[in-house]
């Protein structure tokens, strides 16, 4: 079946492309007949020709799933108008935009007909012939008045221009003499103060700070232990004014130096040699209510080792996932390193006890650092970026549900970039070699069958992962990379 728009492709807009570019992109939307033939194209076309279809018109399978479920149950024709404000007429804006245009020219033809009033009494004022008597203070006097009357309505240059009076003229007229100069003001510490201490109580004050009696107490306790002797020298402030004007203010506590984060550096060679784990939050039945995603993750393979949803964050719900986990995968003392960040259920006392138990090196984020942990953050993203990700589970049940349908896939179907394209599971249980050999045989055959489509070198498979860093060393970080999936 054809499909309209150009070159066969199926398109609810219209065939002149719109012209503008806008700042951020907007999304997406299809009219009822664009779904009509969108979906009669794709019901008429055969099973491997759906796939193309949906690859050119950019849709996911979902999409097709959802408008036929609307489509059968009876929805109208075209899509109900979202609520809020009416579409604008076109008219409206032309309409709006003369009235506009009015208005100015209502406002200027006043302002010209002000200016003509203005110019008229200014001439009826000065006569034919006043200038030529010489009497020049009425004519600046008429001419200041009118200029004063034009400049709120029309601007100065305009009112200037109006009454035949140079601009410069104008301001050389009404400029404000400059104020008097006043003295120059004497600097706080050159002026008398009155109420300074003479140099003798200076010294009295300094002269009991240093004594071996009070050299290693504050000033405030100096201050209050002579006060109870019945001596006052002066307040706390002028002992710290005195101290400070003598150089003598310095901090002379030891303090306390917390020394830099030292950056985790982890590498594995093999499956079963470092864990990530991380936990997050997936969207409950309404707002405010969620469920929490806790998984356990080989950084090596990229395989989901373990996983659980619950109500709450939990440092015991975390142990046991450790613990089991562990069993499951076999892990022996001094095998395995456990990196997480710095989350409350990860620093927990029962998870430090647990892994102090089980022989697990435990490693942390640095404070504030955000890609400590990049294994776990990238396998959050791929589940949360999947179309069949919904919005908000209903129950704790469904997102039980879907996660064992989302680490099923993730882990034996869901070809990763950083494993040359293998399954997690392959490389987790060493598969990945056999199934390399099986492509490269492929490959071959097909360099056989047609060699002049290669031109550089014959094809060969993705190589298999050697290493996987977390915070690769600084000197080797040119020869590792980190490829998430």
């Amino acid at each position: 079946m054809p499909l309209a728009g150009d070159a066969g492709r199926v398109t609810g807009e219209q065939e002149r492309p719109d012209p503008e570019v806008p700042e951020k992109a907007r999304r997406r939307t299809f009219t009822a007949q664009y779904k009509q033939e969108v979906l009669a194209a794709y019901e008429a076309a055969a099973p491997g020709e759906k796939g193309a279809i949906l690859r050119r018109e950019g849709l996911y399978s979902s999409l097709i799933t959802e408008w036929r479920r609307a489509r059968d149950a009876g929805a109208p024709a075209s899509p109900a108008r979202a609520s809020g404000r009416p579409a604008a007429d076109p008219r409206d804006a032309q309409i709006a935009r003369l009235q506009k245009e009015k208005a100015k020219l209502e406002q200027e033809l006043a302002k010209a007909r002000f200016v003509a009033d203005v110019q008229f009494k200014t001439a009826g004022a000065l006569g034919d012939d006043l200038r030529g008597r010489g009497l020049r203070a009425r004519v600046e006097f008429v001419t200041d008045e009118a200029i004063a009357l034009l400049a709120p309505q029309i601007g100065t240059r305009a009112a200037c221009r109006a009454a035949g009076v140079a601009q410069a003229t104008w301001y050389r007229r009404h400029r404000i003499s400059p104020p008097a100069p006043r003295p120059a003001s004497v600097p706080h510490k050159e002026r008398a103060q009155p109420r300074a201490l003479a140099p003798a109580e200076r010294k009295a004050i300094l002269d009991a700070l240093h004594s071996s009696r009070f050299a290693d107490l504050a000033p405030d306790e100096v201050w209050a232990t002579l006060l109870d002797e019945g001596t006052y020298l002066g307040s706390v402030s002028t002992y710290y004014r005195v101290l400070r004007e003598a150089g003598e203010s310095r901090e002379r506590r030891r303090q306390a130096t917390h020394p830099a984060a030292v950056k985790p550096e982890l590498v594995a060679t093999g499956p079963n040699q470092v864990y990530s784990w991380d936990i997050t939050k997936i969207h409950g039945p309404v707002k405010w209510t969620y469920y929490h995603l806790y998984v356990i993750l080989d950084i090596y393979s990229r395989y989901a080792v373990g996983w659980m949803v619950a109500t709450r964050e939990s440092a015991v719900l975390a142990e046991k996932l450790i613990a089991e986990t562990c069993a499951k995968q076999g892990i022996t003392r001094g095998q395995l390193s456990l990196h997480a960040d710095r989350g409350s259920s990860m620093t927990s006392k029962p998870v430090a006890l647990l892994l102090a138990d089980l022989g697990v090196t435990q490693s942390h984020s640095r404070p504030h650092v955000s890609n400590d942990n990049p294994y776990s953050e990238a396998q959050f993203k791929t589940l949360k970026y999947r179309p069949a990700f919904p919005a908000r589970f209903a129950t704790i049940e469904a997102a039980r549900a879907h996660c064992q349908e989302f680490f099923g896939w993730y882990n034996n179907d869901h070809h990763h970039g950083g494993l040359g394209l293998h399954t997690a599971a392959d490389i987790h249980h060493g598969h990945a070699p056999a199934v390399r050999a099986a492509r490269a045989q492929v490959l071959d055959a097909a360099y056989l069958a047609h060699p002049e489509r290669f031109v550089s070198k014959p094809p060969a498979p993705p190589k298999l992962p050697g290493t996987s860093w977390i915070n690769p060393p600084q000197e080797e970080g040119d020869q590792h990379s980190v490829m998430l999936a």
